[in-house]
């Protein structure tokens, strides 16, 4: 008979077999709050399951992407979203011989903290809120201090750093930017962010006739493919082909890097600043997206004023009340703020 004992004991032996620069579970720098080992699971592996229980995350289902609310059965959620980063950052972090469990936890958490209506909800918030509002920072507050009743999910240090400093920069998304990960893992997972965003949302483009394929910018096009799959395996392989050192493969004398080659990092940022001026630029200045703004408004001033009102299990009650009234909001899926925005007026 197998002592559970072992289990645990299992994974982090294998963990061993990893890349040199690679997370291992053994070596966490430790939770929030110190707590038994699972017998079974290593550290990592316990931090995904936790994330995948929680309530955020099976909010993410009814959470916009870019399209709000939408009517068609194949527009991308959050939750969608969510899963495709996940099997982006698995891959990558398989081939070059990183921690796939520590890769998979942060890609499934990395957006617990969004807002109802994408992008559009976040920047309400943070022009309504002083204190500012980003969502990635949200996601932490969300593990740590949100979920469980107020007791957070308690996840090691590594998965809370991938969580917090998966964000980019838009005006390149590929490139080096500050709040890098401490980990290669969190590395990958914010480029696998960008890969998935960028492909799921030609589609969703596509599909709701804001654009057609013979629209994308043929210099892109020309190396990155020319078709859903052909992008990913393009953009997935490179960054693979110029990570390699991380893997371990062969000595290098500094501290290796996830990225991509110059020529791929250029065509990815190209399609990006097209999907900007192209798409979310247009769906922003559209009627369904200034009905989103006015509900979140109309929401975040209602319950700054009427703050008793807001359910009890929601926010910390030593913080200030407007901070309350953000992490109620933030953690709305978009039909909960329409339902309770019309109910409310």
């Amino acid at each position: 008979m197998i002592e559970q004992r072992h289990l645990r004991q299992i994974t982090e032996e294998k963990e061993e077999k990893l890349s040199p620069y690679a997370a291992r579970s053994r070596l966490t720098r430790g939770r929030l709050r110190p707590e038994e080992s699972c017998p079974v699971r290593a550290a990592f592996q316990r931090d995904r399951d936790r994330i995948i229980h929680a309530k955020a995350f099976r909010r993410l289902k009814h959470k916009t992407q870019v399209f709000i609310a939408p009517l068609g059965d194949h527009y991308v959620t959050r939750l969608t979203h969510t899963l495709e980063v996940a099997q982006v950052a698995r891959t990558i972090s398989r081939a070059l011989n990183l921690n796939e469990d520590l890769t998979e936890a942060i890609a499934l958490g990395h957006d617990l903290g969004h807002t109802p209506f994408g992008h559009v909800g976040e920047d309400v918030l943070n022009d309504l809120y002083p204190g500012g509002f980003r969502h990635n920072e949200q996601s932490l507050r969300v593990v740590d201090l949100l979920e469980n009743e107020g007791r957070g999910l308690n996840l090691t240090w590594e998965v809370r750093d991938g969580i917090l400093n998966h964000s980019k920069a838009r005006e390149n998304i590929f490139g080096a930017v500050a709040g890098q990960p401490a980990t290669l893992e969190g590395q990958i997972c914010k480029i696998a962010d960008a890969i998935a965003y960028i492909n799921h949302d030609i589609g969703d483009a596509i599909r709701a006739g804001i654009i057609t394929e013979s629209d994308l910018p043929a210099e892109a096009i020309s190396v990155i493919g020319d078709s859903h799959s052909h992008r990913i395996n393009t953009m997935v392989f490179d960054v693979i082909e110029h990570s390699w050192a991380a893997s371990g493969s062969a000595a290098t004398r500094k501290r290796p890097s996830i990225t991509m080659s110059p020529k791929v990092m250029a065509a990815s940022n190209t399609m990006r600043d097209f999907l900007f001026e192209r798409v979310y630029n247009v769906r922003s200045a559209q009627a369904e997206s200034d009905k989103a703004r006015d509900v979140v408004r109309f929401l975040y001033h209602h319950f700054n004023r009427h703050a008793a009102k807001m359910p009890t299990e929601y926010g910390n009650p030593a913080d200030e009340a407007a901070r309350r009234v953000v992490d109620y909001i933030a953690g709305m899926t978009d039909h909960y703020a329409l339902r309770l925005a019309e109910d409310l007026i």
